[in-house]
């Protein structure tokens, strides 16, 4: 008899974050819905991460190990062993309300045309509520524009079709971070997106582990994202013009804080690379602070 295939796959990568990964995984497992499987990978946690997982007997979790490589292996490795019809991420500090497959279903069934989700989230940081600002507001239908601009999509709302990551690709396991802005770019560039208008994701911030404290600048991997969208083949004309302007801005704030920092030759090179991508898009600029 063939195994029944589950409608979501809920992936959870996970490093060294046993307390949080707790409350994570009991948020999923509790779901009202219940076609779904679980699938856990651990980025080479040395925190009894594997010890904790081994104590909870659902049929649903699988576990995986591998050595820490970083988010986007361990996303991948998850895309990799999913077996689901649509792919829910979960970050190891987030977690789901009770309902938040149980609605998205109902969505996805409603709305079949599209193959991307997403829904609103509530946001803490160390453990109080953060207010969101009106830049934050989630997109709707072609977001395209506004992904040039900001992660406009917090991967821990999203429901996404497999054959997505068939057609714009995985995680680019070369970026450290900004990893979701790179994928949203090229999904986005291809795929409208769904809002659905329900708080279902709640998202705990303020960690010393977070990758925005890892890596305070963040417009280098924006910066490589969006030359390599551009460069893809993936945009019409009118998109690869505003994503053009987009790298003009954010080459700018960045080359300009390399100069601060004395960093002269990186920012020539910087300089040099995005004013050739923007001679070659035909976009004459006088892209130039050095």
């Amino acid at each position: 008899m063939a195994e029944k295939t589950p409608f979501f796959s809920v992936i959870i990568p996970t490093y060294n974050r046993r307390s949080f990964l707790k409350i994570a995984v009991d948020s999923v497992l509790g779901q009202s819905f219940s076609d779904f499987e679980l699938i856990i990978v651990d980025d080479g946690s040395g925190d009894a991460t594997a010890k904790m997982i081994k104590k909870y007997k659902d049929s649903r979790l699988r576990y995986f190990y591998q050595k820490h490589k970083g988010v986007s292996f361990a996303r991948n490795e998850g895309l990799r062993q999913a077996k689901g019809k649509f792919v829910c991420f979960l970050d190891s500090d987030d977690r789901f309300r009770r309902e938040k497959l149980e609605v998205t279903y109902k969505y996805i069934r409603q709305y079949s045309r599209y193959k991307i989700f997403h829904t609103e989230e509530v946001w803490y940081r160390k453990g109080k509520y953060l207010p969101q600002k009106k830049y934050h507001q989630k997109p709707h239908g072609d977001i395209f524009l506004k992904a040039l601009k900001l992660c406009c999509v917090s991967i821990s709302t999203a429901a996404i079709w497999r054959g997505v990551f068939k057609e714009v690709g995985v995680f680019d396991e070369k970026l450290p971070a900004c990893e979701d802005y790179d994928f949203w770019l090229r999904a986005a560039a291809r795929f409208p997106v769904f809002l659905i208008p329900r708080y279902l994701t709640i998202k705990e911030g303020g960690h010393l582990d977070q990758q925005s404290r890892k890596y305070p600048a963040m417009d280098k991997f924006r910066i490589y994202a969006l030359a390599k969208i551009i460069k893809s083949g993936m945009l019409d004309g009118k998109k690869k013009h505003y994503a053009c302007l987009e790298i003009m801005q954010k080459g700018m704030v960045y080359v300009k804080g390399l100069i601060k920092r004395k960093k002269t030759e990186e920012a020539k090179k910087v300089e040099e690379e995005i004013a050739s991508l923007l001679e070659e898009n035909g976009l004459r600029t006088n892209f130039r602070l050095i």
